[in-house]
């Protein structure tokens, strides 16, 4: 299973270094990592051209202008960009765990996307993060997180279960299976089929939406939440407004009504080819 890790990112540096450093200490090799940029200013291009100089997997930067909130767009080239028939989706503030890639290789299967969480953290904590707690893996550690600040008890059990338990978990939970740009894979077929993301989506469920046309498409949600772990760096979100959720909210109720498949507004723009 060759892998195509998308990761989305805009003006955090310091959040997307430690992302980058934890994709190099994957135990899974066989991957491509692209990040899809949402118009950073430069010296975002300068931190990944130094990481991809020595990186012990293929990196490739993709950027478009920076026009406002346009993630979606980006991320719709990214998906024709890949090189690999399957996609794993991330965030530029979500540090991977060393077996991240490997779980979702594991358990990707034809007819399903995987469905991951995150650990969200404290910006005391985030920022208390270093290069050597993540290669050692001390930030993934319970112990060492709550001497730094307070975890909750859903990334506390997240973070302490692995193997048969982890699997009990991701079967008993109540949480419904959704794409979660955070931590959510599928192949690359399936994502074109559905034309990619609705790009008239900003902030606040684009990914959900994403997801629900996935499964009207056949493709069903398979839980992994309790299994592909990453550290979700805490952060403000200046782009989040009534309008865009309101806006998105009623796209996703169309989606769910109507059993949408295929975006207008996606990668190709208009219906669906004959």
């Amino acid at each position: 299973m060759k892998i195509s890790v998308i990761v989305s990112t805009y003006n955090a540096e310091a959040w997307l270094e430690k992302v980058l450093i934890g994709y190099s200490n994957q135990t899974y090799k066989d991957f491509e990592l692209i990040i899809a940029d949402d118009g950073s200013r430069p010296s975002t291009k300068a931190l990944i051209d130094s990481y991809a100089q020595n990186y012990p997997v293929p990196v490739r930067h993709l950027w478009h202008e920076d026009l406002g909130y346009r993630r979606q767009e980006i991320l719709n080239v990214a998906i024709i960009e890949a090189v690999h028939e399957y996609i794993l989706m991330t965030d530029g503030d979500c540090i991977p765990r060393k077996d991240f890639v490997e779980v979702h290789a594991k358990y990707a299967q034809k007819g399903r996307f995987l469905s991951g969480g995150y650990c969200k953290l404290s910006m005391k904590t985030s920022e208390a993060i270093t290069k050597e707690d993540i290669l050692e893996e001390r930030c993934f550690d319970v112990k060492w997180l709550k001497s730094q600040d307070k975890l909750g008890f859903s990334q506390t059990l997240k973070l302490s279960t692995d193997g048969v338990l982890a699997t009990i978990l991701d079967t008993v939970t109540p949480t419904t299976p959704s794409f979660n740009n955070c931590n959510s894979s599928g192949f690359r077929d399936d994502m074109i089929a559905i034309n990619g993301y609705d790009e008239r989506m900003k902030y606040g469920g684009p990914d959900r939406e994403f997801g629900e046309r996935l499964e009207n498409y056949g493709v069903k949600g398979l839980q992994i939440r309790h299994k592909a772990i990453c550290l979700h760096l805490d952060h403000a979100r200046g782009y989040k407004t009534p309008e865009s959720l309101a806006a998105n909210l009623a796209i996703r109720k169309d989606v769910r009504d109507n059993k949408i498949v295929w975006t207008p507004y996606g990668i190709i723009k208009g219906e669906k080819p004959a």
